[in-house]
C-alpha cells in the first residue's frame, strides 16, 4: 500500500485531497503527509450547546496530541476520513471523544469554516474545511454521562459563551485560537440571535410575513354530484389527507415532528401561534416567499428526551435536546442524505449499470446510506449498545435506492384503503379506473398505467392524487412530491377551451424553433376545468392556478399531457392580487386592458405549452435524453418560462388566424406584465418566480415593457412581438439542445432582482398588497362529520 511504502502506518487514516477552493480531487493521502504537505482536506466540529445555562462545552485536547496539546477546544472535533460522509463524522466523533451518542436530528449544520495555519515550527500545515456542527440541549449533560477518550480529551467544562468568546478574542493561551472577528464569529452571532431577540419585534415581523397572504374561503355545490360521488368524496379527501403527511416527510426529515410540536404550543403566547400559523402555509420552517430563508431556528423546534442507558446517574433522565434543522433549506430536500453532494451522487451513480442509473434518478425512489442506520425509531432510544452503529464508517459509494413503495408503506397502505373504498362507492366508470390504478401503482412502485387513467378521466368529481412535481428536489429535479387536489369540473368552462387542444399541433408546427428541432406530432391531450374544493401535499406557499401532468416523459412523448385549470383560485388571485398590483404597477392609460379573460386565457395557453416543444431529445453524440434529464435542476425554472413566454407567442398566433378574438391583443400583454410583479414576489427560489424574472427582464431589455417617470410600467407594442418571439426561440432551443451551460447563463443573465423589479416590488411592499391567497375549504368539516 502507498502509505506503506512511505514509511506510515496502515492505520494511519486516508483523507481525501482538496482543491484550494475545497472540491475534490478523487486522490487520498494519510492524514500525516497532508499536514506534512499543507494539503486541503475535510473534517467536522461539533458543538454542544445548554440553552438553559446558555454555554458551550468545551474539551481540553489531551496531552499527546500533535496539535494544541493541553489547550481548550471544540466540544468535538475530527478529521472527515476519505470516502466518510459529514453528518455521520460528526455523530462518530462526538461518541468516540466523549461517549455521547445522538441521532442525526439532534446535529445542525450551521455554517463552514477554512481553517489555514502552520504550527509546531512549520512541521503543521493545517488547510481544513471545517462543517460546524451545533447541538442544542435543555440544560448541560451531567459530567458523570461523559466517556472521555484519554487519547484525545483529557478534561471538560461548560462555559458561558460571551466569555469563551471575549477569551478568543483576548489570545487567552490556555485555549486554541480561532477568528472571533472572521468566519468563526458565526458560531457567537447565531446564539446571540436566537436567544437575544425579544418577542415583541419577533410577532411583528412573523406578522409582517402572515400578512402577505390573504386567506379566502371556497365552498362547493356538492349537488351537482350524484350520491354515489359524493360518498366516494370522503374516502378521496381522507386519503388526500394521508398525502400531506407523506409530503411532510419528503421536505426534511424532522418536518412532521416540528410541526406537531408547534401545533401543540400554538396556544402558548401570540408568538407561538403566529410560528405555527405562517410554519402551516410554508409546510416547512422555510419562507417560499423569502427564497426559502428559514423564519424559525433550531431554537423554536420541538424538544426530544434521549433515555440514557445509564442509571447511575441520579435524578437525570437524559439528554433532552432540539430537534435540530439547517438555516438554509437542504436542496435535496429528504430525497437524499443531507450531507450527500452533487459530486458523491454523480460517481456513485457512474458506476450502475444502465438500468439501475434509470432507477436512481426516477421520480419514484429516494437515496440513502448503507451504513446510515435508521436511528428515529425507539429501539435506538433503548438501546445501551448503540456504539457499534455510530463507529460505522461509511465506504465510497455506499449510497442506495428505496422506493416510494417501500420508504412510505406505512401511509401508502392507508392511502391504497381509502383510494380502494372510494372506488367501490362511485358510479363514474372512469373514476373508479383511476382510483383502482392508482392505489395499485401505491403498492407497485409503477405509475404508468395509472397516469394514463388520470389523463382518460371524465368525471365531474375531479382528482389528482399522487407523485408528480419535482421543484423540492433542487439538487437535480428528479424526485416527485406528493400531492392532492380534489374538484368539481366546470362543465361549460371545460367546453370553451376546447380550442387549445384541437390547435396544439398547429402551435407546435409553427413554434419558433428550427424545424430539425420539432416533434412530427403532438397529441393533443384533454383540458378541464375545475372548481376546487381541497388539496393537499405540495400546495404550500404560492397556490397554483393550473397544473400539466404527467412528467413522465414516456407519456410526454406517446399521449401529451393533460391540462387541469383551477379557475376558482384564478378568479380569486385576479380579484384579490393582480388587480391590485396592476393599479399601483401599470400606467394609467394601459390599466383597461387589465382583464381577467386575458389572464385566465393565459394561464390556459400556459399549461398548453408546457405539452409543446422539445421533450425527447437527441444529443450531438446521437443518444437519445430528455430536457429534464439535461439541465437537471435548472430544468423547473426554464420550462416555467418557457411556457409563460410561448404562451404568449401561441395567444397572438391563434388571434392572427382569427380564431381568438382580436380584442384580447393587447389585454395579454398588459395583463402578462401585471401578472410579472405577481410570480416575482415569490422569490426567486421558486421556480415560477425565477421564470418570471428572466422573462421580465429580457422584454425590458429589449424594450418591448417601459417605465415611466412616475414609476409605472407599460407595454410598448410595436416591440413586444418580436421579443417575444425572441426569447421563446432561446429558451427553445436551448431545451432542444439539452444545453445546461446555455440555461445557466441564460437564468444567471436575466433570472435577477434587477432595478425596475426591485423599484416595483418596493411600491407593492409599501402599500402591503397581498402576494398570494391561502385557501380555507368549507366543507370539510361537513364532510367529516358525516363520515
Amino acid at each position: 500500500m502507498a502509505e506503506e511504502a512511505e514509511g506510515y502506518p496502515p492505520e494511519d487514516e486516508l483523507l481525501d485531497v482538496l482543491t484550494k477552493t475545497g472540491g475534490k480531487t478523487g486522490l487520498s493521502k494519510p492524514r500525516r503527509l497532508v499536514h506534512r504537505d499543507g494539503d486541503y482536506h475535510r473534517a467536522v466540529h461539533v458543538w454542544i450547546y445548554s440553552e438553559s445555562t446558555q454555554e458551550l462545552l468545551l474539551q481540553r485536547r489531551a496531552d499527546c496530541k500533535d496539535s494544541w496539546p493541553g489547550l481548550w477546544d471544540i466540544s468535538s472535533a475530527g478529521h472527515m476520513s476519505a470516502g466518510d460522509s459529514s453528518l455521520l463524522t460528526a455523530r462518530r466523533e462526538l461518541h468516540e471523544e466523549l461517549g455521547i451518542s445522538l441521532p442525526k436530528d439532534a446535529f445542525e449544520l450551521i455554517f463552514v469554516f477554512l481553517q489555514e495555519c502552520i504550527i509546531n515550527d512549520g512541521k503543521y500545515i493545517n488547510n481544513e474545511y471545517n462543517d460546524v456542527y451545533l447541538v442544542t440541549t435543555l440544560s448541560p449533560i451531567p459530567q458523570e454521562a461523559f466517556t472521555l477518550q484519554e487519547t484525545e480529551v483529557s478534561s471538560i467544562k461548560y462555559l458561558f459563551w460571551a466569555e469563551y468568546r471575549s477569551l478568543l478574542a483576548n489570545n487567552d493561551k490556555e485555549y486554541v485560537p480561532y477568528d472571533v472577528s472572521g468566519q468563526y464569529s458565526q458560531l457567537f452571532e447565531i446564539i446571540e440571535q436566537r436567544y437575544q431577540e425579544d418577542m415583541y419585534t419577533r410577532s411583528l415581523n412573523l406578522q409582517k410575513m402572515l400578512n402577505r397572504y390573504t386567506p379566502i374561503h371556497l365552498d362547493a355545490d356538492l349537488n351537482v354530484l350524484s350520491k354515489e360521488d359524493k360518498e366516494a368524496l370522503k374516502f378521496i379527501i381522507k386519503a388526500s389527507m394521508v398525502i400531506d403527511e407523506i409530503f411532510y416527510q419528503q421536505v426534511w426529515y424532522g418536518n412532521s415532528l416540528l410541526r406537531d410540536w408547534l401545533k401543540e404550543h400554538s396556544v402558548d403566547s401570540d408568538v407561538d401561534k403566529l410560528k405555527w400559523t405562517y410554519y402551516s402555509i410554508n409546510k416547512s420552517p422555510w419562507s417560499c416567499l423569502d427564497e426559502n430563508k428559514a423564519f424559525l431556528t433550531t431554537a423554536d423546534s420541538a424538544i426530544r428526551l434521549l433515555h440514557w442507558p445509564s442509571n447511575n446517574i441520579s435524578d437525570w433522565k437524559g439528554i433532552e435536546y432540539r430537534v435540530a434543522f439547517p438555516v438554509k433549506k437542504p436542496p435535496g430536500a429528504n430525497f437524499y442524505p443531507p450531507d450527500m453532494d452533487k459530486l458523491e451522487f454523480e460517481l456513485w451513480k457512474a458506476g450502475l449499470t444502465e438500468t439501475e442509473q434509470k432507477v436512481a434518478i426516477g421520480f419514484f425512489s429516494i437515496i440513502k446510506r448503507h451504513d446510515e442506520p435508521d436511528f428515529e425509531g425507539s429501539e435506538f432510544y433503548e438501546a445501551s449498545d448503540n456504539s457499534s452503529m455510530i463507529e460505522q464508517r461509511s465506504k465510497p459509494n455506499d449510497l442506495f435506492v428505496v422506493p416510494y413503495s417501500q420508504e412510505y408503506r406505512k401511509l401508502l397502505a392507508e392511502a391504497i384503503e381509502l383510494l380502494q373504498r372510494a372506488a367501490e362507492k362511485t358510479d363514474c366508470a372512469s373514476l373508479k379506473k383511476f382510483l383502482k390504478t392508482r392505489a395499485d401503482a401505491f403498492l407497485s412502485n409503477d405509475y404508468y398505467e395509472s397516469d394514463i387513467a388520470w389523463m382518460e378521466l371524465d368525471s365531474k368529481l375531479d382528482i389528482t392524487i399522487g407523485p408528480y412535481e419535482t421543484y423540492e428536489d433542487a439538487n437535480f429535479g428528479y424526485k416527485a412530491t406528493f400531492e392532492a387536489f380534489v374538484g368539481i369540473r366546470d362543465d361549460v368552462a371545460t367546453s370553451q377551451v376546447e380550442l387549445f387542444r384541437e390547435h396544439l399541433q398547429d402551435l407546435q408546427q409553427n413554434l419558433p424553433l428550427d424545424n430539425i428541432y420539432k416533434a412530427e406530432d403532438v397529441v393533443a391531450a384533454p383540458i378541464r376545468v375545475i372548481n376546487l374544493i381541497y388539496n393537499a401535499g405540495d400546495v404550500k406557499g404560492p397556490q397554483t392556478v393550473a397544473f400539466n401532468l404527467p412528467n413522465d416523459e414516456r407519456i410526454v412523448s406517446e399521449r401529451g399531457t393533460s391540462m387541469v385549470i383551477l379557475k376558482n383560485i384564478s378568479e380569486a388571485k385576479f380579484k384579490h392580487i393582480l388587480q391590485p398590483i396592476a393599479s399601483i404597477c401599470i400606467s394609467e392609460e394601459q390599466m383597461e386592458y387589465v382583464q381577467f379573460e386575458s389572464f385566465f386565457t393565459h394561464t390556459i395557453c400556459h399549461e398548453c405549452c408546457h405539452g409543446i416543444g422539445p421533450h425527447t431529445i437527441y444529443l450531438p453524440d446521437g443518444k437519445r435524453s430528455t430536457v429534464r434529464l439535461e439541465l437537471q435542476e435548472l430544468h423547473s425554472a426554464l420550462e416555467e418560462a418557457k411556457a409563460d413566454i410561448v404562451g404568449l407567442w401561441a395567444l397572438r398566433f391563434l388571434i392572427e388566424q382569427g380564431l381568438l378574438p382580436r380584442s384580447l391583443y393587447r389585454s395579454m400583454y398588459v395583463s402578462f406584465l401585471a401578472g410579472c410583479f405577481r410570480s416575482v414576489r415569490f422569490g426567486l427560489e421558486e421556480a415560477h418566480g425565477k421564470g418570471q424574472a428572466l422573462q421580465f427582464n429580457w422584454l425590458y431589455e429589449k424594450e418591448a415593457f417601459t417605465m415611466q417617470l412616475d414609476g409605472t410600467f407599460s407595454v410598448n407594442f410595436k416591440n413586444i412581438e418580436a421579443a417575444v418571439e425572441d426569447l421563446s426561440r432561446e429558451i427553445l432551443t436551448i431545451q432542444a439542445k439539452g444545453d445546461k451551460a446555455a440555461a445557466k447563463s441564460l437564468l444567471h443573465g436575466y433570472a435577477k432582482i434587477t432595478h425596475p423589479l426591485s423599484s416595483a416590488l418596493e411600491k407593492l411592499d409599501k402599500v402591503q398588497i397581498p402576494v398570494d391567497i391561502v385557501p380555507t375549504f368549507g366543507l370539510l368539516d361537513h364532510l367529516l362529520a358525516e363520515q
